[in-house]
């Protein structure tokens, strides 16, 4: 059950691509400093779940209510100014852009919010978090590695500075020593209080991660709990397998 402790909370979310519902009656809350999972087999809606908290879809019924004020209505760009940053999946990055450019167009929502004089500190914690991205910050960014790009898509997120960071399957397509130093890093950034929404289809990964797990199947919520109570559940691998 959702309450106003909770700093976002979803509640009846239905959202639409056009014609076709992806989304239905999804109910959630999510504390400040707390880490939720959003589990789920392909097409359980679990992208499709971020965009909608972003602003990113046009069809959308219930509300998102972030820090007591319902947000459904905002358009995007106002979305990330009020302190939600998302790391799309497939990283979206600007691949003629240099590294350090790319982490700088990140900072515009501070920037237009009136706070240019924390992006310097934002990217200080940024390149301390990914020392990677400082030996790069000169490259273009269709030049680097895949775990590099999904660095720098983390680390451009960052930059506005967020009270909630939505992940959207972080470790697609990256080998085993990337992602355990990917989880090692959004392991950090929760010990330092931030908020954080994970769509992740590694159940063992996201759980280690999170307090908290909402599962989806066809775009509903089939199963809730805290991360303990989820992990090796025989629930949630017949929710994945189909049976």
């Amino acid at each position: 059950m959702v309450t106003d402790a909770h700093l976002l909370r979803v509640e009846g979310l239905t959202a639409s691509y056009g014609p076709v519902v992806i989304l239905r009656d999804v109910s959630f809350g999510l504390a400040t400093s707390e880490s939720l999972a959003i589990l789920g087999a392909n097409g359980a809606g679990k992208t499709t779940l971020i965009r909608a908290i972003c602003g990113l879809l046009v069809r959308r019924e219930g509300r998102i209510v972030y820090d007591g004020a319902n947000i459904a209505a905002r358009r995007s760009d106002e979305i990330v100014r009020l302190g939600l940053s998302q790391v799309p999946e497939g990283r979206h990055l600007f691949p003629p852009l240099s590294v350090i450019e790319n982490l700088r167009a990140g900072a515009l929502p501070l920037a237009l919010s009136g706070r240019g004089g924390e992006v310097e500190d934002q990217l200080d914690l940024v390149v301390e978090l990914f020392p990677r991205l400082k030996e790069r910050r000169d490259q273009v960014a269709g030049t680097l590695s895949g775990g590099e790009q999904q660095m720098l898509a983390i680390g451009r997120a960052l930059m506005s500075k967020p009270r909630v960071l939505l992940l959207d399957e972080p470790s697609v397509g990256l080998a085993p020593k990337v992602i355990e130093s990917l989880f090692a890093v959004l392991h950090k950034l929760k010990a330092s209080g931030l908020t954080l929404l994970l769509a992740e289809q590694n159940v063992a990964l996201a759980l280690e991660l999170s307090d908290r797990a909402v599962v989806l199947r066809l775009g509903r919520v089939a199963l809730a709990g805290t991360a303990a109570e989820l992990k090796g559940t025989s629930e949630i691998q017949r929710i994945y397998l189909g049976g």
